[in-house]
Parts: structure tokens; C-alpha cells; sequence
């Protein structure tokens, strides 16, 4: 292989001509021959450059309303001829092929036409063919062909030109690497879509394909390496954010904020969701987001400490005094005001990112899980009960604050690591257990925390007295809800299904509690 290619020869066809001309010009003054098609020749043209047709160039018109128009021995032979192969430049000669040695195009915008939710055949239309064609050739002749597929990328190339005169066989592989990522995800993009449109949630094959954000310094532990990468969706959240302020973000802040931000997303009213270790440790909806966040933070303060903060509202001042008065690795929020950020601005090494919106708890999606030697794939858990979905089964139908509370603890439980066990009172969390192996386990701790957090907020009774109970997964034995009767709850909500669920409705009524179950359930592992 040749370490330095001069560029004699340039095909530029493209769909985002972003600093197209200016390269073209510095290109042409080098003595190169361009080499164009249409809106991208035209453009060129207009500038004053010199360009080439690709159809004066290979003798063959553009045909099939521009379907065909590089697809030809001419322009595939000049990309593809091994240039240290004698039978190669023997035949190149022979067709009259001349040698390409550089090919700048970018690909229709599909991943675009499919957000903007176009009809069936005007996105078949933007199915590039000759594109990826091209590119695919062009990378695949590296050692001879220089690719650019990315507008960001010819800067870099210039400046390398300009030093040494060519392109370098390092510079040409890492090239060929980001077009080849390119037509894969591309690909991706259009399967996808095929899927989609022929409602094959689980395709026989299935692509996926990922855009780097960021590079991260570790994983969950120092010695991992990690990564984060975007998948377009758009689902806002944490890959459309933007970060205000803060320092680098870590695996685990991430990690941790997309649980708070999915999490907070569910609630209609103003809601704070602070996070620690991927489990909610606090959740409260208020009249305003300083008294959503007061009473989030007083069902765990210990918790709360180094936690990551959601708000489903723009930030005002009020709460950003609050959120600031204790250490926070990171605020997500879709908003903050003036006022917000300057308070933040305080806490330098404080994350505040802003999202512009909320994801829709209820939008379709797909969850996906490495496992040895493969992943596991699932819809996301858009499940959500409301009040005409319930069936009371004890003598005492729960009170209507009752119920919105059992609904609040309900969405909250969605959220945490199963088993899991909430009590809620008056919109807010006041005990959380999360991740047992024993729901009873899961009862006790988070009526153990609710003591803690009383204590702590100087108050005579566990915050439990009073509130009401969500499992999110139904009581398997009577000790689970008998342990939350213990600590104080009035009423119960619950998948149900249990063998033995007589018992668990008995030991209610027993108690004097009231409970509904959900018919449907909400593990997170």
C-alpha cells in the first residue's frame, strides 16, 4: 500500500454541501479535476470552480429521474482499480476508466424523512442508492481512494493536504472506518423502518446503531471502559441535552439521570425525583417545584446526599436555592430560568442539564440488554393504571385521597428495583424499599427509612403512619402487607394473582385496610 496519495482526481457528490465550496476551490487549486452531479456540480459551478459532469465524464446520461447516474463501470472502476495491480491498470486503460482519488459524499437524509413522519413512498424516495455504493467502493479501496462521508471531516483533510501534499494510508483507513459506520447505520436506520411499517416488533434480524457523544473516563468501576453513544430517537431525555454547566459526566451519572428523568416524566403535576444508586429515593409532586422538592427530600435526606435531581417543570429560583443547599451530582430538568442558573452557576462542579421536553411515558420503544453471546430485547414498560382500572376487593374502598395516592405510589414503584415497596402520603414518598430478594425485607426497609426520616425532620411518628402501600409485584404471603399494616399504611395497591391471594385480602381486612389490586405488575431488574 501507498502511504501518500496525491489527489488528482475528486468526485464530490453530495447531500449536505456544508463547506463544500470552499474545499472544492482549494481542491481545484491543487491542480485537481472535480468531478460532480447535479445540485452538487451546479453549486460548484455557480462558485466559479472548475467541475466536471459525471455524465460529459462516463459518456452515459443520468436516467430514471437521476436514479442512475454513478452507477457505472467509468465511476466504479476508478474508485475500485487497485492502483498496484498491473492486470487492474492494464484493463483501466483499456476501458478508458480513469483512477479516482477521492470521493466526498454524504447520503440522503432518511433517518430526517422518517422523524418527519413522511408518507410510505416519499420515504422510499430517500432511500440512497448510489451513495452508499460509493462509498462503500471508495472504503472498501482504501489503500488507494480517500472517503469523506462527514462535512466535519474536511477541515482535517485539508489541513493534511496542505501539509504533506496527500492523503496518508492512516488517515484513509480511519476514513474508510466512518464511512463503513455510516452505510451500516444507515442500513440500520432503513430496517428499522421496514420493521416498523410492517409491525414486526421483533424482526428475524435486528440492527441497531449509535452516534458517540461522549467518550466516558470510566464505566461503573474505574478499571471499565465506557462509552455513550445516542441512537436518534429524539426521545428527550438525556442524549438531547444539554449540559449548562458542570464537570464531565460520569457512566453512573448518566446511568442514574436517565432513571430520574423517566421517572419524573410520569407525573402530571409539578414533580422533583431525586435518585440515588438507580432507584428513586424520593419522589413528590407540590404546588410548585420548591415544595415538590421540600417533600422529596425529607423521605430519604441521608440518600438524597451526592443524588441526581429530576424536575418535570422549568426550575425557578426558589427551587434552585433549595436543590443547591445540598451536595447534587446533577440536575435534569426541560428548563431553568435566569435566575435558576445563576444560583446553579454557584455549584461549579453541580451538572444542570436541560432537555427542551419530556419523554412520553406512554410512546412505544425498545429496551435493550446484553447478555452472554447475544441481548435481550423488550417494549419499554408504557403500562399505566388509572382509578377505572382497579378492583377494590376488601370491605373498605380506599378513600378518594387514598387513591390518588396509591395511584402515585403505583407510577412511583414502575421505577423501582424490584421487590419493591412504597408508601406515599399526600403526593409524596415516605418510604422507599428497593431491590430485596423478600418483599417482606423490602416492607420492613422502607418503614425502617420512614422512621429514620421522621426522626430526622424532628417529627414524633414514622412518616408511614398514614400513607398508603404500592408492591409492584403482588404479596406472595400475608407477612408483606402485614409488615406494612405495622408501619402505619391504610390502604394497599397491588398487582395481584397470588395462590394466595385470599390470605393477603384476609390479613387486609383483618388490619382494616383497604386494598385494589392493578391486574398488572411492574418488575425492574
Amino acid at each position: 500500500m501507498t502511504d501518500s496519495i496525491k489527489i488528482r482526481r475528486a468526485l464530490m457528490s453530495v447531500h449536505d454541501k456544508s463547506g463544500l465550496v470552499d474545499f472544492a476551490r482549494f481542491l481545484a487549486g491543487t491542480g485537481a479535476e472535480i468531478l460532480s452531479t447535479g445540485g452538487s456540480a451546479k453549486l460548484l459551478r455557480d462558485a466559479g470552480i472548475p467541475v466536471t459532469e459525471v455524465s460529459d465524464h462516463t459518456g452515459f446520461p443520468e436516467i430514471l429521474d437521476g436514479r442512475v447516474k454513478t452507477l457505472v463501470p467509468q465511476i466504479h472502476g476508478g474508485l475500485l482499480g487497485r492502483r498496484d495491480d498491473p492486470k487492474h491498470v492494464a484493463q483501466m486503460a483499456e476501458h478508458n476508466i480513469a483512477p479516482i482519488d477521492l470521493l466526498v459524499s454524504n447520503l440522503y437524509p432518511f433517518e430526517a424523512t422518517v422523524a418527519k413522519r413522511a408518507s410510505y413512498e416519499d420515504t422510499v424516495e430517500e432511500i440512497d442508492i448510489g451513495g452508499p455504493a460509493l462509498t462503500r467502493a471508495a472504503a472498501k479501496n482504501h489503500a488507494d481512494v480517500a472517503v469523506v462521508t462527514d462535512a466535519a471531516q474536511l477541515a482535517e483533510l485539508r489541513a493534511e493536504i496542505e501539509s504533506t501534499g496527500g492523503t496518508s494510508l492512516a488517515t484513509r483507513k480511519r476514513l474508510a472506518a466512518a464511512a463503513f459506520a455510516r452505510t451500516a447505520a444507515y442500513d440500520a436506520a432503513i430496517s428499522a423502518w421496514f420493521a416498523q411499517s410492517l409491525e414486526q416488533e421483533f424482526p428475524p434480524r435486528l440492527s441497531m446503531a449509535g452516534v458517540l457523544r461522549q467518550t466516558l473516563r470510566y464505566g461503573e468501576n474505574p478499571h471499565q471502559r465506557a462509552a455513550f453513544y445516542a441512537d436518534g430517537t429524539h426521545r428527550p431525555g438525556i442524549a438531547t441535552a444539554t449540559q449548562v454547566q458542570g464537570k464531565e459526566l460520569s457512566f453512573n451519572n448518566l446511568n442514574d439521570t436517565d432513571a430520574a428523568f423517566e421517572c419524573v416524566a410520569e407525573f402530571d403535576q409539578p414533580a422533583i425525583v431525586i435518585v440515588k444508586h438507580a432507584n428513586p429515593c424520593g419522589v413528590a409532586s407540590g404546588a410548585s417545584m420548591a415544595e415538590a422538592w421540600d417533600l422529596a427530600l425529607r423521605c430519604d435526606p441521608v440518600s438524597a446526599f451526592g443524588g441526581i435531581v429530576a424536575a418535570n417543570r422549568t426550575l425557578d429560583a426558589a427551587a434552585a436555592e433549595r436543590i443547591s443547599a445540598i451536595f447534587t451530582e446533577v440536575v435534569v430538568a426541560p428548563d431553568a430560568d435566569e435566575a435558576a442558573r445563576a444560583i446553579f452557576a454557584r455549584k461549579k462542579n453541580l451538572r444542570l442539564l436541560l432537555t427542551g421536553g419530556l419523554p412520553d411515558p406512554a410512546s412505544p420503544g425498545q429496551i435493550i440488554r446484553s447478555v452472554s453471546g447475544g441481548f435481550l430485547a423488550q417494549s419499554r414498560d408504557a403500562g399505566r393504571v388509572a382509578e377505572a382500572d382497579l378492583k377494590v376487593v376488601t370491605k373498605r374502598a380506599p378513600t378518594p385521597q387514598e387513591m390518588a395516592d396509591l395511584l402515585f405510589a403505583f407510577r412511583v414503584c414502575k421505577h423501582v428495583k424490584s421487590n419493591a415497596i412504597v408508601y406515599v402520603k399526600g403526593g409524596a414518598t415516605v418510604g422507599i424499599g428497593a431491590g430485596q430478594m423478600s418483599r417482606v425485607d423490602s416492607a420492613r426497609i422502607a418503614a425502617w427509612k420512614s422512621a429514620e426520616a421522621a426522626k430526622a425532620a424532628g417529627l414524633g411518628a414514622p412518616l408511614a403512619h398514614g400513607s398508603v402501600v404500592a408492591s409492584d409485584a403482588f404479596f406472595p404471603f400475608a407477612d408483606g402487607l402485614q409488615a406494612a399494616a405495622a408501619a402505619g399504611a391504610t390502604a394497599v395497591i397491588q398487582p395481584g394473582g397470588s395462590m394466595r391471594d385470599n390470605e393477603v385480602i384476609a390479613a387486609a381486612d383483618e388490619a382494616g385496610l383497604a386494598m385494589v389490586l392493578t391486574g398488572m405488575r411492574h418488575f425492574r431488574h
